[in-house]
């Protein structure tokens, strides 16, 4: 591909095509960097509702042309005082400490919010500032995504990042998440609460490294029969890789039913 083409690639806006169950949902970044919302929470946390519905209420929030994408990675050092998470896996918590251990300060805390890969302490007032800041800066990378049902209940996930410098360097992954998970707690700081939860990963893939300005990431996916269909997205990002900031995100939200 000429450096003509891959320019008119980059200056697309957000491009998705909304499909019917059954189809390819694909969807294309656009020219503007798309703010990756990080929110570290667990069911064990009497704090964490507070940040669950923050997270759950940020596209309206922010308006329908910001670019958001959100990500809600539940953490398990909480299932110790009497509330397992079902939400939660270990892997989350190798990553919060990952991007803490890129950060001034190094303390690992629920709930914690990291917008664009910088934590924000003050979530509960700057929020969409934080993410106009990132919405207004160029992106240097584009990343091309699909979700294609398969047979079987499977999902087959292909995501492209590509940059116009070969010289950029990073890290590209992939996400499943799902939204409108109710969950009744039994046991813990939350006991007797509902709580709900929306963009909760239940998969996590990568990292794949950029080569000469690009990567590529393809998984066929056997999706456990508890994942509702029509409430997953798949999201995909790629983080500076000398950093924790994340240079591209973009999901499948644009896809009306879901990713069957």
């Amino acid at each position: 591909m000429d450096i003509k083409h891959r320019l008119a690639i980059l200056l697309l806006p957000v491009l998705s095509m909304s499909v019917a169950a059954g189809q390819r949902c694909a969807v294309q970044s656009g020219p503007q960097t798309a703010a990756l919302v990080e929110l570290y929470s667990s069911e064990g946390c009497s704090s964490c509702p507070p940040a669950d519905q923050r997270l759950n209420a940020l596209r309206k929030e922010a308006g329908a042309a910001s670019l958001i994408v959100p990500l809600a990675l539940h953490v398990t050092y909480w299932d110790q005082i009497g509330w397992t998470d079902p939400l939660a896996q270990p892997q989350f918590d190798a990553r919060q400490a990952e991007l803490l251990r890129l950060q001034p300060r190094h303390v690992a805390y629920t709930p914690q919010f990291f917008v664009g890969g910088t934590e924000l302490r003050s979530w509960d007032t700057q929020l969409p500032a934080a993410i106009r800041r990132i919405n207004a800066t160029a992106a240097p990378v584009a990343i091309g995504l699909s979700a294609t049902p398969g047979p079987g209940g499977k999902l087959v996930i292909e995501a492209d990042a590509s940059a116009p410098d070969a010289q950029t360097s990073g890290q590209l992954y992939v996400a499943i998440s799902e939204s409108a998970i109710v969950s009744t707690v039994l046991r813990g700081e939350n006991r007797g609460a509902t709580l709900h939860h929306d963009a909760a990963v239940r998969l996590w893939l990568g990292p794949v490294a950029l080569a000469q300005g690009s990567a590529r990431l393809r998984r066929e996916v056997k999706l456990p029969v508890s994942w509702r269909p029509e409430q997953l997205q798949v999201v995909a990002f790629v983080q500076r890789a000398d950093s924790s900031a994340i240079l591209q995100a973009v999901s499948t939200a644009s896809c009306a039913k879901g990713v069957m």
